[in-house]
């Protein structure tokens, strides 16, 4: 997921930046199991093999990767012809996993999706090697283990497990492991709906971008199920001159005029815009949440317009990005010498636009806030197509909010729209429905996926491992259009 820094929260990933410096853990994690099932053992080993291959943009490889799993695979039994390393041929290191699991065929398949690359990790910012998995104090640490390792583990474990169970579904299983979700220019879910697009074809789609949250009391307070995504979009601001010697100052300045351009942007603050996925997230979030914001909530709902209750809903970061597009900047460059006036300065300006909104409107509203012609404005995305928000598949929600009340006390299920960016945009474009959900709980900020020590729950792992693996057999064990039983 493209984010600088990714907090669990909603059960979904938003943006925000690391609060501590600590490389450690600062509690332990409870629930951590001392024994393992077999089961379990087997989901670790695959898990931290993912985990110790570098699969980071430029530096690593995802075909490692997709070809150790593939092994896994091939030794289970299943048919070489269900097997596909698939790819660009221009790209060897970015080469895609995807295994048909073979049920009885009645009806479309179901998509199990996961992305195997990761940002990026420095050696020298973390406190131990980010491709060597640890297990400390009731947690997983590593690039990775949170984002998006854990739940690409999961899904290829349970896959295998039921294999080993000789499980017989009424629909096919597909799992897809994928390349550059979180950049690079070889996305391997856009290249496989390009070019093998029936490898992918399903009823929906099973992703990442879902999931729990653990309260105060590390109690869970909720569970998700991601159904939309803010549209990713990154503008480029220029300020050209013709420069000249810094011992004459002069009033045009690029580097000033760019500064005047993105304090500009800082102080705006883009429209409330809820769709069909944000009203019922703040409507069943406002029953579980502390009283003052849950009463900001019912009346947002009630009045998108009611400014009162977005300012104060926007005072919790949890919440603030759901409620509109957001545009923050995220690089700067400027100047070519010490001495001398700045001949050009640019600015990257990140965007993560309501899905109701495009990147010309966004445009257009920065243009005109920042109202200087010496600005310019470019952006190599053109508007994004989604494709509409889909209800919820009904018997993968019935299933889910069961699962929900058999392991994790009844709390409620709750749609709701990633601030981040996954893959399932890119389905939901040519008609796959596509869901996050997962059954990994996590407390606020605590992942720090995208950063360093990056970390997840054990006892989450192993809870998200058993939810998917009851789950899925649930909603491709039922023939399409009848209700689970």
């Amino acid at each position: 997921m493209s984010l600088h820094r990714v907090l669990t929260l909603s059960g979904l990933l938003v943006a925000t930046t690391a609060t501590t410096l600590d490389a450690q853990p600062r509690f332990s994690a409870p629930g951590a199991p001392t024994t393992l099932t077999p089961a379990q053992r087997d989901a670790r080993a695959i898990y931290q093999e993912m985990v110790e291959i570098n699969t980071a943009d430029s530096v690593g490889s995802v075909t490692r990767s997709a070809q150790a799993l593939a092994a896994r695979f091939t030794a289970a039994g299943f048919p070489a012809a269900d097997i596909h390393l698939v790819g660009p041929a221009d790209a060897p290191a970015k080469q895609n996993l995807v295994v048909r699991y073979r049920g009885k065929g009645r009806g479309k398949p179901i998509l199990l999706l996961a992305h195997l690359d990761v940002v990026q990790a420095k050696r020298s910012d973390w406190a131990n090697d980010p491709f060597v998995m640890r297990e400390e104090n009731g947690y997983f640490l590593g690039r990775g283990v949170a984002d998006d390792k854990s739940m690409a583990a999961i899904l290829a474990a349970n896959v295998l497990r039921y294999k080993q169970e000789g499980w017989v579904p009424e629909r096919d299983l597909i799992l897809a492991l994928t390349a550059d979700e979180e950049g690079g220019r070889q996305n391997g879910v856009s290249w496989i709906i390009a070019n093998r697009r029936e490898l992918l074809d399903a009823a929906y789609a099973i992703n990442e971008g879902g999931g729990g949250t653990l309260g105060p009391d590390d109690k869970p307070l909720f569970h998700s199920i991601q159904a939309a995504e803010k549209v990713y979009t990154d503008f480029t601001l220029t300020v050209l001159n013709t420069g000249g010697h810094s011992s004459v100052p002069r009033k045009d300045n690029a580097i000033y005029s760019l500064a005047s351009a993105l304090t500009r942007i800082q102080g705006y603050t883009f429209p409330v815009e809820l769709n069909d996925v944000t009203r019922p997230f703040f409507e069943e979030t406002a029953k579980v949440e502390m009283p003052s914001l849950a009463a900001a909530m019912r009346a947002l709902v009630a009045n998108p317009g009611d400014t009162a209750a977005a300012r104060i809903i926007s005072t919790d970061p949890r919440y603030a990005s759901m409620l509109r597009t957001t545009c923050v900047a995220t690089m700067l460059a400027g100047g070519h010498a010490p001495n001398a006036l700045p001949q050009t300065a640019t600015a990257n300006v990140n965007c993560r636009i309501a899905p109701t909104s495009k990147a010309s409107q966004v445009k257009a509203v920065l243009t005109r806030v920042v109202n200087d012609s010496t600005v310019q404005f470019s952006n190599t995305q053109v508007d994004r197509t989604d494709g509409a928000p889909t209800p919820i598949d009904p018997a993968l929600l019935q299933a889910t909010t069961a699962l929900t009340k058999k392991m994790f006390g009844g709390v409620p299920v709750i749609p709701t729209m990633s601030t981040g960016a996954t893959d399932g945009y890119r389905l939901r474009a040519v008609g796959i429905p596509t869901y996050g959900v997962s059954g990994i709980f996590s407390s606020p900020g605590e992942t720090n996926a995208h950063g360093r020590d990056e970390k997840l729950r054990v006892k989450s792992f192993y809870d998200g491992l058993d939810f998917l693996y009851e789950l899925v057999k649930q909603v491709a064990g039922a023939a399409p259009g009848k209700p689970i039983s």
